[in-house]
């Protein structure tokens, strides 16, 4: 699908009128045919920007297979939207590794759907930049994998094409967002995989998957390419197996890319290399508001509690913190989240005004959908639109700003914390994945979507990079700790997190 332009034309005076009245203004006829001279004008110099070409991001290894959709049998647990092949270089940090990526990240020439109805047939023409990264580093692309639609969910069963099983248990759900990633990395079925996370959706599907998932310090892998939903809590990052995987991928994916509006300095550093370090050298501090929520079984605290309790008998310091403020955390998400949610699909997906490279394509498909096909948006997408357009209209913009300035206050009460402890630790989720319920109304959905945030949400909103780690089982289901570290310090949560998992004896 490539770009066409619109062959722009000058609004009538209806539309003058009734644009003007969207900005609670009324306008009187001469203003209204002075404006529509003056429009006119105006756009002659559009049609000059229809003749010009525009730059777009170069696909390296043009050989792609568009790929197919498995049937059950050979992916039982729906963790597949498609697997395809796409070969890196011939060498490099990553030669011989099957990386699957969440359906958010483009892939040119292979489908793109976010899970969703809405995007059924669209293929990219453009590789995000983390695409790139990593077929230069010799990876080959196995895969796109299936995520909850639009990535609004974190239960893993609000997938247009159904629930993603969990691969501990298939009576169980996988979680969300980034659903097929963790499925996929789980069952060996990819190397290692891609997920986003704007709420929790690489660290919670991670914890209920028995995988490790790396959030990074926002900003620190570029999101070009990546489908997004705020950019100030956009992130995208590594899932696999091991921390040290983890820590390889981060080593290939981050740094700056010139492109990425959200980014500005990124320090960066080679994360594999950090990793080895004794558990006598790591200070743990175990936020005590982390745990005992409304949503928490006193099996995952206990398991939690129990697998630190064992990493400081392997050496690890490990002392109670607290945090009053964390408890603020997912409120303060929410008053960020609705309205610039609402924001980015007002602005078709790309948003505005920022530097950077804007996918046209992607935008003019996203708007075409949105405009014919939002009966189909996922129940979650559409509370968030009515809610996000209700608060930004009703109260101009006050409890977004409010939140963003709430956030900055607790970033500043999380990096008081660290600066007594290398990392906090509590658990990821406060519970075990929810059971497969194909059944469920629609309330019954949006409270499962969401119920597992109280921990993974507040530090997409101050940027800190978090770490989800298998600590063990609560009733046979996998339950995560994460390791939070200092923003860009995303190495010693990395190395804190391989010391753990070195040194502490889980089972999955």
């Amino acid at each position: 699908m490539s770009e066409s332009p619109p062959n722009i034309r000058s609004p009538t005076p209806e539309e003058i009128r009734d644009l003007a009245e969207q900005h609670h203004m009324s306008l009187s006829d001469d203003e209204v045919a002075d404006f529509a001279a003056i429009i006119e004008g105006m756009l002659e110099g559009y049609e000059r920007i229809d003749q010009l070409s525009a730059p777009t991001p170069e696909v390296q290894y043009h050989t792609r297979d568009p790929g197919y959709k498995p049937g059950p049998e050979e992916d039982p647990l729906n963790a597949f939207v498609r697997t395809c092949e796409v070969q890196g270089a011939d060498d490099g940090p990553l030669a011989g590794y099957e990386v699957g990526l969440k359906d958010s990240v483009s892939l040119a020439g292979v489908e793109m759907t976010l899970g969703s109805k809405l995007f059924e047939g669209y293929v990219p023409s453009t590789d995000a930049t983390i695409v790139t990264r990593l077929l230069d580093a010799g990876a080959t692309i196995t895969g796109k994998l299936n995520m909850e639609d639009m990535a609004l969910s974190g239960s893993g069963e609000l997938s247009a094409t159904g629930p993603v099983l969990n691969p501990r248990d298939d009576d169980y759900i996988a979680g969300g967002s980034s659903s097929g990633s963790a499925a996929a990395v789980a069952t060996g079925d990819v190397d290692v995989a891609i997920g986003g996370d704007q709420g929790g959706s690489i660290r919670i599907p991670a914890a209920w998957s028995g995988i490790v998932g790396h959030k990074p310090t926002h900003s620190l892998v570029p999101y070009t390419g990546v489908a997004g939903l705020g950019r100030s809590f956009d992130h995208v990052g590594p899932m696999c197996s091991t921390v040290e995987d983890c820590a390889l991928l981060l080593d290939v994916l981050a740094g700056a890319d010139g492109l990425d509006p959200r980014q500005g300095a990124v320090p960066t550093q080679q994360y594999s290399e950090a990793l080895g370090v004794d558990p006598g050298e790591i200070t743990v501090g175990v936020l005590d508001e982390g745990f005992g929520h409304e949503q928490s079984e006193s099996g995952v605290d206990e398991t939690v509690r129990g697998a630190l309790d064992e990493f400081e008998t392997a050496g690890a310091e490990v002392t109670e913190v607290s945090v009053p403020m964390h408890l603020d955390g997912l409120p303060i998400w929410n008053a960020i989240g609705l309205e610039e949610i609402t924001a980015t699909v007002n602005a078709e997906c790309v948003g505005h005004y920022g530097k950077g490279f804007y996918d046209m394509q992607f935008a003019d498909a996203f708007g075409r959908a949105r405009r014919s096909q939002a009966d189909d948006y996922l129940t979650t997408m559409k509370l968030t639109l009515i809610a996000g357009q209700y608060l930004s209209d009703e109260y101009r913009g006050h409890y977004h700003a409010k939140g963003q300035n709430l956030a900055r206050k607790l970033t500043d009460a999380y990096d008081e914390a660290l600066a007594d402890v290398d990392v906090l630790a509590m658990p990821t989720t406060p519970q075990t994945a929810h059971e497969v319920d194909r059944d469920i109304s629609r309330v019954e959905a949006i409270d499962r979507a969401l119920d597992m945030l109280s921990n993974t949400a507040p530090f997409d909103n101050t940027g800190h990079p978090a770490v989800s780690v298998p600590a063990g089982q609560s009733d046979g289901l996998p339950v995560g700790v994460m390791f939070v570290g200092g923003t860009f310090d995303d190495a010693t949560a990395l190395a804190s997190a391989h010391a753990f998992e070195q040194h502490v004896e889980v089972t999955i």
